[in-house]
């Protein structure tokens, strides 16, 4: 079995695709071969699109398999060994008028339709697409990202009187503006992974919290950044999956994690659920957790089992599994 993946354009500061299918290409057995394919445009302008497509039909292999962000070459491709996986609908969600009918029908609605099979990460991410888009859903497969760092757990002392509390990400999904409000007179160190705003730096500095802003790190420093933090907030109000709470798995931290989207799936009894809209729900969730030692290693424990679901092993069998259907129904 030959398979091409299909990347977009390589791109600095972008790249939890790319990472999430290297892990999963590197488990494939050696009887499956495979490439990747990076469209020469990031551009979404039409002439960018048409030459993307013409090069991606060129590349094509035995199963196509489209990773992400660049759903529309499956109008180039063939419609009987092609798949799409849909990370989230967020977009779509965000736009409006135009650019939310275009958005709408040349990234989902025709994509899925010439796909043989569309797969999401998460049954949450399978519901908002069927919520969206009219298609048949037994064509919607659900396979979880697996996990795509290399380590092992990290023992490290809880500073219970002045933890240090990892967040990851600053976009506005991400909720910071409600962590910060919580954190408010709460002795901690904030760690925040990724750029932060002008407005969220004042409201940072308006609280008195003392942060540690890091961004483009690498993956041995976002491995070092888990190792020694005391407690990992998650508390996303949207999210197609959450790949940070299985890295704070491996390592063996405790998770605060909102009770909404894909995260509950995602974690499952391997986290402290908070409501992430309520302040004062973070703000109690935080307490709990720096003060009940005995609820913090249950939860590490529950970690430990819970990400034996998502190893890249595991996976990349889901996909085979799917890609085996596709040879063996385009023959019939």
């Amino acid at each position: 079995m030959q398979v091409t993946y299909f990347f977009r354009k390589q791109t600095h500061g972008f790249h939890s695709i790319e990472t999430l299918f290297s892990a999963i290409r590197n488990a494939l057995p050696e009887s499956v071969s495979h490439k990747a394919h990076f469209v020469r445009f990031k551009s979404a302008m039409p002439f960018a699109v048409l030459l993307n497509g013409i090069l991606a039909r060129f590349a094509g292999g035995e199963i196509n398999h489209i990773t992400g962000d660049i759903n529309y070459l499956a109008l180039f491709l063939n419609p009987k060994r092609t798949v799409l996986t849909i990370h989230d609908i967020e977009i779509l969600k965000r736009s409006k008028g135009l650019k939310k009918f275009i958005i709408k029908l040349f990234w989902f609605e025709i994509p899925i339709k010439k796909a043989k099979y569309v797969t999401v990460i998460s049954e949450f991410t399978k519901r908002e697409l069927l919520n969206e888009i009219k298609t048949d859903s037994s064509k919607i497969i659900v396979i979880p990202n697996c996990l795509t760092i290399h380590t092992k757990p990290f023992n490290y002392l809880f500073n219970s009187l002045k933890p240090n509390i990892l967040q990851i990400g600053t976009k506005p999904n991400k909720n910071i503006e409600t962590l910060i409000a919580a954190l408010e007179n709460i002795p901690c160190k904030l760690t925040i992974i990724g750029k932060l705003s002008e407005k969220q730096v004042q409201l940072l500095v308006n609280t008195n919290i003392e942060y540690e802003n890091l961004s483009n790190l690498s993956s041995s420093e976002i491995i070092n950044a888990y190792q020694h933090t005391d407690l990992v907030s998650f508390i996303s109000t949207y999210e197609g999956f959450g790949l940070p709470i299985l890295e704070a798995n491996v390592v063996g931290r405790p998770v605060l994690a909102s009770n909404t989207a894909a995260i509950p799936e995602v974690a499952g009894n391997s986290a402290l659920y908070v409501n992430p809209h309520d302040v004062n729900s973070v703000r109690n969730g935080i307490k709990r957790l720096i003060e009940n030692p005995a609820e913090r290693e249950q939860i590490i424990k529950n970690g430990f089992i819970n990400i034996q679901r998502f190893s890249p092993q595991i996976i990349a069998n889901q996909y085979i599994a799917l890609y085996e259907t596709i040879v063996k129904e385009s023959v019939a």
